[in-house]
C-alpha cells in the first residue's frame, strides 16, 4: 500500500477500473494523492505487479464482507453425540438411531457411545452388537470413521456422512426378535 510498494514498475488501474498503464510507483502514488485516495497492490505475483487506486478502508470493508458471506455458505461439520446402554429397549434404540441418521443427513459427524454400568462391563460384546446394528442401519447415510473401541467404561464409535448421497434411506427397524411376554408355565387345571 502506498509507499510500501517496492516494485520498479507497476500496472495501475484507477477506481473506475480503467487501466492507466505501466508507470513507476512514485508516479502512481502522485496520481492517487491527487484524487485523495490510496494506491493498493492487488496482484503482487503478476509481471509487472498490479496496483489499484482506491480507498483502503472501503477495500478492507468489502473484503471482510466477502469473507463473511463465504463463511455463511460454508457449512461447518459438527460432532454430535448419542449415548445409550447395552441393554437399551428396542423403541429407545430406534429413536436414538433415527436421531443419528438425521445428524448424518445434515452433514454432521456422530459419536455413538455405549456406557457400561456395574457388571455390564464384563460383557462388552452386547455393546458391540448394538454398534454393529447402528452401522448396518446407517449404511446408506453414513460410514464408520473410527471403529468401535473401549475407553474405560465406554465403547465409542464415530460415524461420518457418506461421500455419495445416491443410496436409498434405510428403514429404521430393529432386527431384534420380540421378547416373550410371560416365562411362567401355564397354570395346572
Amino acid at each position: 500500500m502506498n509507499e510500501r510498494i517496492r516494485a520498479r514498475e507497476i500496472r495501475v488501474i484507477d477506481e473506475d477500473g480503467a487501466q492507466l498503464g505501466i508507470m513507476t510507483p512514485r508516479d502512481a502514488l502522485m496520481v492517487a494523492r491527487e484524487k485523495g485516495i490510496d494506491l493498493i497492490e492487488v496482484a503482487p505475483q503478476a509481471q509487472p505487479p498490479v496496483c489499484k487506486i482506491m480507498d483502503y478502508g472501503k477495500f478492507k470493508y468489502e473484503q471482510a464482507k466477502k469473507e463473511k458471506e463465504s463463511a455463511k455458505k460454508h457449512k461447518q461439520s459438527e460432532l454430535k453425540g448419542i449415548q445409550m446402554f447395552p441393554n437399551i429397549e428396542d423403541h429407545d434404540f430406534d429413536v436414538k438411531v433415527r436421531s443419528a441418521l438425521k445428524f448424518l443427513e445434515d452433514g454432521d459427524k456422530v459419536k455413538v457411545t455405549i456406557r457400561f454400568k456395574g457388571r455390564q462391563i464384563t460383557h462388552p460384546e452386547f455393546g458391540r452388537q448394538q454398534l454393529d446394528k447402528i452401522v448396518q442401519m446407517a449404511s446408506g447415510v453414513g460410514q464408520v470413521e473410527k471403529p468401535a473401541a473401549m475407553e474405560g467404561r465406554m465403547m465409542t464409535m464415530i460415524l461420518s456422512p457418506a461421500k455419495s448421497g445416491g443410496a436409498p434411506k434405510p428403514a429404521v427397524a430393529s432386527p431384534k426378535p420380540p421378547a416373550p411376554k410371560n416365562d411362567a408355565p401355564p397354570p395346572a387345571a
